[in-house]
């Protein structure tokens, strides 16, 4: 990569930094302030690149000079605020520091349980974060080292421990993210093909294609990677953004377990868990996408639970709807957390509009109109109703700006915003009468919780497939099975699409019932809060099992559900450890959670170490792989036949090649070997089209063809008196000498 291209890479990285500073709330009171500036900025920046994307490829200018100038004029247009900001908090410097400093030492979500609060909204102290005092991105990161030089030395062993296996795992991921070429299996299928696709023609219009989801599945992630590719050429860094979606996710449980009453060690146990989950450790070095949908579930949790104790202001519509928006632009599924999460949020805004006392009372610029709380003044009520039901509206108009102009191809081209029949009929469930939905939950639990204990893995199957049978349900009724499947599948193994996640899970469905059942014992500050946070997240849950077809790769599409939930174990396992009890009985429970917690960091560490299918140690290490074979160890067999038949194509020296493959084949290989010397895209056409308004090419315009799949699809297409050459998977076709 070039020395532009490095700087282009930390154009986002310079904006985020940037944001955090200007965005992070300056009242006191408010929870974890500089997590939640990361996330604000995070948003923003996610959402500026979405619609970078979007009005530049509605022109055809994806390009890197649009795209360079377009990060130039952003961050330029960030700096202007964040200097005034600056100079602002220079101003008030002289006199509130030190007030300023124990304020933050008492309200800071690492410390202890924090009020609720943000900007303006502080219970009668409008005093500003130090941060906003000493203003700078500087003053904003020595802070930070502050803060973690003060929780190491006033933490305990284990609280030390707790952080420092997660500061390890996630420099660890960051090596392998960076060392292992992507190889996930359905990256090499559509998510990075439709990357190229875009580059290839400068915009985002549909293409013929045999592969649908590279069309039809949302592209949320994927316009995060153009940025990338755009910038460096390339793909060395693609597994950064799920990386980063990693971190955010653990800036955002974190937050909650603090917005629901947690302390430090809460939060460090909830930060432990998430990190040591085999499934994050994996997936936050892949190029696959749910990580980042669980990042913006996530954002829109914390979001919606700053609700609960104030009323919103435009800034934090604006945030909440992005996180919306990028949800349901990344992965739909993630929209089965987050109406239920809106849902609570405007009820919540409706009762404080209602009934404003204490801390929820706004202050500043967020005092209605009407002056004092409702009843004080003439139609004090109906208008802060008639606020919140804007409030609403905003949020919904900003997500449907986010995720809109995708919907609006797809009904274009479809007639139906969730794409074509055949996706429409493939993931979501086709019955939904209550035997058939326990039936699916019942498999996709046991997927979950699986383990490497094969008798109690065959015992519970045997016992699922026999219930039922006994309440008139097929266990392999295609109505409630994706494709083929066949259930159940071992999934216990650490590989990124199907690993289980028991002992996170456990912990979260343990702490999810003692906050709905006994909230007080967990949260005794926040019962309320803790117990409708809970029940959303069931409500979730309970969502996902009756709309979601079961398959053997479902663990991976809850990951948004186990982020969220897993705050609620962080809470009632450091209840656990806090409960005043009798020795012998507090010495058992202690010795039994920190038995869950080693277990927890063994699967995390071995994950990290044998984690398919990418590794530090053992066979197709990325210390020792070479990059080629490290693409393959999905299919380590089709390596050299891709490479066979791209040098064939390559020394006939074809430009237009024509492609034929089926739905799963791997196309992505073909976008690598058959580039430019000058790194330039190849013209890859398809042969095939699933599209009906977008006829495939006909085979007799282009120069050569390039196969994957069954050698008698490849002749059906090929012209009459080309050679044909076939290995297994892959083959090639080229026209007669001239």
């Amino acid at each position: 990569m070039s020395a532009a291209g490095w700087m282009l890479v930390a154009a986002p990285v310079a904006a985020l930094v940037t944001l955090t500073a200007l965005l992070r709330p300056r009242a006191a009171a408010a929870v974890a302030p500089n997590r939640l500036g990361v996330l604000r900025a995070a948003l923003l920046t996610g959402v500026f690149a979405v619609l970078t994307v979007e009005l530049l490829g509605a022109v055809g200018a994806l390009t890197l000079p649009a795209l360079a100038l377009a990060w130039l004029v952003f961050l330029v247009g960030i700096a202007v605020p964040a200097g005034r900001h600056r100079g602002r908090a220079t101003v008030r410097a002289g006199t509130t520091v030190a007030e300023d400093r124990r304020a933050v030492l008492v309200g800071a979500a690492v410390g202890g349980p924090a009020a609720g609060g943000a900007p303006g909204t502080g219970p009668g102290r409008p005093t500003a974060h130090p941060a906003a005092v000493r203003g700078g991105v500087a003053a904003m990161l020595s802070g930070w080292s502050d803060r973690l030089t003060r929780l190491w030395r006033t933490g305990t062993r284990g609280e030390r421990l707790l952080a420092g296996t997660v500061v390890g795992v996630v420099l660890t991921e960051l090596v392998v993210a960076l060392l292992a070429e992507p190889n996930n299996f359905d990256s090499q299928t559509y998510h990075l093909p439709k990357v190229e696709h875009w580059v290839a023609q400068g915009s985002l219009d549909f293409w013929p294609t045999a592969i649908h989801r590279q069309v039809t599945i949302p592209p949320g992630a994927e316009y995060l990677l153009l940025h990338l590719r755009l910038f460096t050429g390339g793909d060395a860094l693609h597994n950064l953004v799920q990386w980063a979606a990693g971190i955010g996710c653990l800036l955002a449980a974190t937050r909650i377990t603090a917005q629901l009453g947690g302390g430090r060690r809460a939060q460090l146990l909830t930060a432990f868990l998430v990190a040591t989950t085999p499934m994050v450790v994996l997936q936050a070095t892949s190029t696959q996408t749910d990580l980042v949908a669980a990042a913006w579930t996530a954002c829109a949790a914390t979001l919606a639970l700053d609700g609960l104790r104030r009323r919103a202001g435009l800034g934090d519509a604006l945030a909440l709807g992005a996180a919306t928006g990028l949800t349901a632009l990344t992965k739909t599924s993630g929209l089965l957390a987050v109406g239920p999460l809106l849902l609570l949020w405007g009820l919540a805004q409706l009762r404080l509009a209602t009934r404003p006392t204490g801390i929820d009372r706004p202050t500043g610029a967020d005092r209605p109109a009407g002056g004092g709380p409702a009843g004080t003044a003439p139609g004090g009520v109906a208008r802060q109703v008639a606020r919140t039901v804007g409030g609403s509206l905003l949020v919904l108009l900003v997500a449907a700006t986010v995720v809109g102009p995708f919907l609006a191809r797809e009904t274009a081209e479809f007639g139906h915003p969730l794409g074509p029949p055949r996706l429409r009929e493939s993931i979501p469930m086709e019955r939904h009468d209550p035997a058939s939905v326990l039936v699916n939950a019942l498999r996709i639990g046991h997927t979950a919780f699986d383990t490497p204990l094969a008798p109690l893995r065959a015992g519970t199957a045997e016992a699922i497939m026999a219930g039922s049978r006994t309440v008139g349900v097929d266990p392999q009724d295609r109505a409630i099975t994706f494709g083929r499947e066949v259930f159940p599948v071992p999934s216990w193994y650490p590989d990124e699409d199907r690993v289980a996640f028991p002992l996170a899970g456990a912990l979260a469905l343990l702490g999810a019932v003692v906050a709905l059942v006994r909230p007080r014992r967990v949260s005794p500050g926040r019962p309320g809060a803790l117990r409708a946070y809970a029940a959303v997240v069931v409500c979730a849950v309970l969502l996902h099992t009756a709309m979601i077809k079961w398959q053997p790769w479902g663990n991976r599409l809850l990951l948004y559900a186990l982020v969220l939930a897993v705050p609620l174990a962080g809470l009632w396992v450091d209840a656990v450890l806090r409960r005043r009890a009798g020795a012998g009985r507090r010495s058992v429970a202690a010795g039994l959670v920190v038995t869950v917690l080693a277990t927890s960091a063994l699967a995390g560490v071995l994950a990290l170490s044998y984690g398919f299918p990418r590794r530090l140690v053992g066979a197709g290490s990325v210390f020792t792989t070479t990059e080629w074979d490290t693409r393959f160890l999905r299919r380590p067999q089709w390596a050299a036949e891709f490479r066979w038949a791209a040098s064939a194509v390559r020394a006939s020296d074809a430009r237009r090649i024509g492609l034929v493959q089926q739905n799963d084949n791997w196309e992505y290989p073909w976008w690598l070997l058959l580039r430019d010397a000058d790194g330039r895209s190849p013209e890859l056409v398809a042969l095939q089209s699933v599209l009906p308004d977008r006829p495939p090419a006909d085979p007799a315009s282009v120069d050569a063809i390039v196969c994957t799949g069954p050698r008698t699809e490849c002749v059906r297409l090929v012209p009459a008196g080309w050679t044909v050459e076939y290995r297994d998977h892959v083959g090639y076709a080229l026209p007669p000498a001239r």
